[in-house]
């Protein structure tokens, strides 16, 4: 299967919001230098008659104008990232002719051939989803694509770059197109855009405990460079049952009560280290990332966009796992007429210092038989695979090894 790629259009807000150039500085959370990577994922949107508001019109006309519209709060998105002369800091440079590039494409499919792409072909998907090289992030920090398939559905691919917001930010982003795709005359959500007041670390600096000794960036080191060979992503589902055993054993072994993430995140780390052969005496880093904003005080206004990332940036040390839930950042609600995504897709392969990431994802919608539980996309060593589905074999007997 080959996409064909129509054209890029830039979408420019209009009306434009500026009437000069000017330049928006970020925090010291977002100049982190594991920041500096541009996350991609896709949206899958099936032809759903019943749930249609939008029957006579083409995906992408209809998304092209709600982004300009959206465009006219969040300009910041269609800005230029660029460094200070004077420290290297990213600042956002924005301009009045300046847009976020739309790539309109096709492909010669169906949806359902592919079950919705629930566990896909990433060979595939990787056509589906803009791949800018890292220059060319930092030019065009958001980048969108529409691809249209036979069946009349479609796909929405984006990539972003992380130093402008994290995942919940950019989904406000996308449920305001969607609003305004509906005929929204007002947004639900505005933007605010004050990072080095709300988000600047104490004066001086303050930090508990030994937290750069584990999360610093070792002298000479760069983010994701750690060389581990070959990688490749394997899907692995996860029911209900499985956990609330597993999450019981826990209880009788330790008195502790864990929540779904910090159970299966130990399992899933564990597990990888022992499929990977790391020596015993090897210091192994589990990363993941979190949403502060209901743990700032004052509470962080709605759409701030804040990463919760330690400034100095976390180590590149030769073993790190990278996790994040996605099952809760509201992907499901961005409907642009035609109902909500039935799957939804991270293609990331950097995640905070590592480049073996896992994500905790829904199932597929379009998938009516996989109600119970989710499903844990697992990216690692080529080599490492065999082993570590072995391990999940282990989770799915209930042979838990404690």
């Amino acid at each position: 299967m080959q996409v064909n790629i129509k054209e890029t259009t830039p979408i420019r807000p209009s009306p434009s919001p500026l009437s000069q150039d000017h330049v928006l500085p970020l925090s010291s959370l977002d100049i982190d230098r594991n920041m500096n990577v541009t996350f991609r994922y896709l949206r899958v949107y099936v032809n759903n008659e019943a749930a249609t508001t939008n029957n006579t019109k083409n995906p992408f006309n209809v998304i092209a104008a709600a982004l300009s519209s959206a465009l006219v709060h969040y300009y910041p998105l269609a800005g230029t990232l660029r460094r200070r002369h004077e420290d290297s800091r990213f600042e956002v440079f924005c301009s009045g002719d300046q847009g976020v590039p739309l790539i309109n494409a096709t492909v010669n499919c169906t949806l359902e051939s592919l079950n919705y792409l629930d566990d896909p072909d990433y060979d595939f998907v990787e056509q589906l989803v803009p791949d800018p090289s890292p220059d060319d992030g930092l030019v065009n920090p958001c980048i969108l694509q529409i691809t249209m398939f036979e069946c009349g559905g479609y796909t929405l691919g984006a990539a972003i770059h992380h130093a402008l917001c994290d995942g919940l930010g950019a989904t406000q982003f996308f449920n305001v197109m969607a609003e305004l795709a509906r005929g929204a005359d007002l947004i639900s959500i505005e933007p605010v855009w004050d990072r080095t007041t709300l988000l600047s670390p104490r004066d001086p600096p303050q930090t508990d405990g030994a937290i750069r000794e584990f999360l610093g960036l070792e002298k000479g080191s760069e983010p994701y460079g750690q060389a581990v060979g070959k990688v490749a992503r394997a899907c692995f589902n996860v029911k209900d049952e499985w956990l609330d055993l597993f999450k019981k054993v826990l209880l009788q072994k330790s008195g502790s009560n864990f929540t779904t993430f910090e159970a299966l995140g130990a399992f899933l780390w564990r597990a990888k280290v022992k499929a990977s052969g790391v020596a015993g005496d090897e210091v192994v880093k589990f990363t993941y990332a979190m949403n502060i904003r209901r743990l700032v005080k004052p509470p962080l206004p709605a759409a701030t966009g804040a990463m919760a990332v330690f400034q100095y940036g976390i180590t590149a040390g030769n073993r790190v796992s990278g996790f994040t839930d996605w099952r809760h950042l509201g992907h499901s609600t961005v409907d642009f007429g035609w109902g909500g995504p039935v799957t939804v897709l991270p293609l990331s392969r950097k995640l905070l210092g590592s480049v073996e990431p896992c994500f905790f994802l829904p199932y597929s919608s379009a998938n009516a038989g996989k109600k119970d539980g989710f499903k844990v996309l697992v990216t690692m060593q080529e080599t490492a695979l065999p082993a570590f589905k072995k391990e999940m074999e282990k989770f799915s007997n209930q042979d838990f090894e404690l």
